[in-house]
């Protein structure tokens, strides 16, 4: 589970968001404001302007949507060039987000924190370029919508290993996760391609 602190005063609480520093220099847990009655909910899930005053200014050029089911892990994916920070959010079912800060100059290299994400939360993580991201289902499926800030080159693109033992992120696993061929040749930390 993520340990999250509160950003300072001036950009904790604003009209639509509140806004919380994880464990990980840079990564951002975002609760949006819900407007809810008897017909249902309205939630603004992104606004240039109220993202510009938490601190995100990066612009997005692409959103993608994955759905995947039940113990099904993607990750811990990352490019090497045209790196992505990435917003993310489920708008069904529940995930287990997971970012690892992959920048050398930075004071949290080689940490990770993780956040639940779902529909009913509405929560959001930002995730600035220069981190591994991935996450695990845990509902029967979700719907995973992810902006990002620079285009998928599958050149560049690098997975590190989702069960490295020095990044050592706990998946709570009660079994084996489903994993695709390409993550099953993630590569261990201590040989991963990492940034400045």
């Amino acid at each position: 589970m993520s340990i999250t602190t509160d950003v300072p005063a001036a950009r904790k609480q604003l009209a639509n968001m509140k806004v919380h520093e994880t464990k990980v220099a840079g990564v951002l847990l975002l609760e949006p404001k819900v407007f809810g009655d008897e017909r249902g909910f309205f939630v603004e899930s992104y606004n240039e302007n109220l993202m510009a005053e938490i601190g995100i200014r990066e612009r997005f050029v692409q959103d993608n949507h994955s759905y995947s089911g039940y113990n099904v892990l993607r990750g811990l994916h990352y490019q090497v060039r045209h790196t992505q920070g990435k917003l993310i959010r489920v708008v069904q079912g529940e995930i287990f987000d997971v970012a690892v800060d992959l920048r050398r100059s930075s004071p949290t290299f080689g940490q990770w924190d993780g956040a639940i994400l779902s529909g009913e939360n509405k929560r959001m993580l930002w995730i600035p370029p220069g981190f591994a991201h991935g996450f695990r289902v845990l509902s029967e499926g979700a719907h995973v919508l992810y902006k990002a800030t620079d285009f998928y080159h599958p050149e560049h693109e690098r997975t590190l290993a989702w069960n490295d033992s020095h990044v050592n992120v706990e998946w709570n696993l009660s079994s084996e996760p489903i994993i695709s061929a390409k993550d099953a040749k993630g590569v261990a930390f201590e040989s991963a391609e990492t940034f400045e």
